[in-house]
């Protein structure tokens, strides 16, 4: 079964070919980054606009790179939230259309859904249940996945989410938007145990990272301006601590829930220093861990595909009415 996947949830106009819920015909994603660099953060009402300009040569590409036609495509499946709800809305437009016109069934996919449903495209998928840490722009969370649809949260955070933190170090610093890929560059040439920020472990499996970002403000504010290799050294130094919380987190969690497959998925799972950290513990351990390819950990319409097709085979569909939710639970 082909399915055309959407997603605009924040700001990236993205459209999919998936057969099957595993193999990726197409993936075009159109970034907004030109667009937000300048503020150094998602304007929404600029996000909304772009998408707009380009939902619909964004799925024309999608299909022209999969070879097939609206004709060959028997789903849709697109992103209903949570996200910006402008955003939201012009991509659960043009996918009501398009299942409108063809008369082909259409399913609304909750986004952390899809980040957890990318790992099932990969050759190496792991088995079912396992632990899921998405770990994102938006979300810091921590999954217990029972099956595709039935998902128990055992933490999140309390404030910040983890790329989060990292946009807004790197906008403290100057460093442009995104702030996570930045920051991964410039950090691999300083040394992560310069400066000894804290590590905002809170009791449990909860996350926080206001307060880390806090103390790296406040460090700008005590210190002058560093120079090229003292920036390297502040901003190595901040990631390990972020990376510090997310390992201990997730490992911790692996233990109490007995699982030993690990899936690591969202924006912030491309970053190289965090990847390495995973793969060392998950070896020393004997845990076995799972990685999305990069392009599927940022926000993609194929991982949203993926996980609309067990519900399309099922012949489970929406209804037109279908709405955007800027906030909506995972399945439980």
């Amino acid at each position: 079964m082909l399915v055309l996947g959407m997603e605009t949830s924040c700001d990236e106009t993205a459209a999919a070919v998936v057969e099957d819920g595993v193999r990726v015909r197409s993936s075009v994603v159109a970034s907004q980054h030109d667009l937000h660099g300048p503020f150094g953060g998602v304007v929404p009402e600029l996000a909304c606009r772009r998408h707009i300009s380009s939902v619909i040569g964004v799925v024309e590409e999608a299909l022209r790179r999969a070879s097939v036609g609206l004709p060959d495509i028997k789903g849709v499946a697109v992103t209903r939230g949570p996200g910006l709800i402008g955003a939201l809305l012009v991509g659960l437009s043009a996918a009501k259309s398009i299942a409108y016109a063809r008369r082909i069934p259409i399913v609304g996919v909750h986004h952390i859904e899809g980040h957890l449903a990318a790992i099932f495209m990969e050759t190496k998928a792991p088995p079912i249940p396992f632990l899921g840490l998405v770990v994102s722009g938006g979300h810091t969370m921590l999954f217990r996945v029972m099956s595709p649809g039935s998902y128990r949260i055992l933490g999140q955070t309390r404030d910040d989410a983890a790329g989060e933190a990292f946009d807004k170090v790197a906008k403290l610093l100057g460093l442009g938007y995104p702030g996570g890929p930045a920051i991964d560059r410039l950090a691999r040439g300083g040394n992560p145990a310069a400066i000894s920020f804290p590590r905002p472990i809170p009791a449990g499996l909860e996350f926080s990272f206001s307060g880390l970002k806090t103390a790296v403000a406040q460090w700008i504010s005590r210190n002058t301006l560093p120079k090229a290799s003292q920036l390297a050294d502040l901003v190595a130094s901040f990631q390990e601590a972020v990376v510090d919380t997310l390992v201990t987190k997730l490992f911790a969690a692996a233990k109490l829930e007995g699982l030993e497959h690990l899936v690591v998925c969202g924006g912030v799972a491309c970053n190289s220093r965090l990847r390495a950290r995973l793969g060392d513990e998950a070896a020393r351990l004997g845990f076995q861990l799972y990685l999305s390819a990069p392009e599927y950990c940022t926000d993609n319409a194929a991982m949203i595909a993926a996980a609309g097709f067990p519900r399309l085979k099922r012949g489970e569909t929406d209804t037109l009415d279908l709405n955007a939710e800027a906030t909506i639970p995972l399945p439980a």
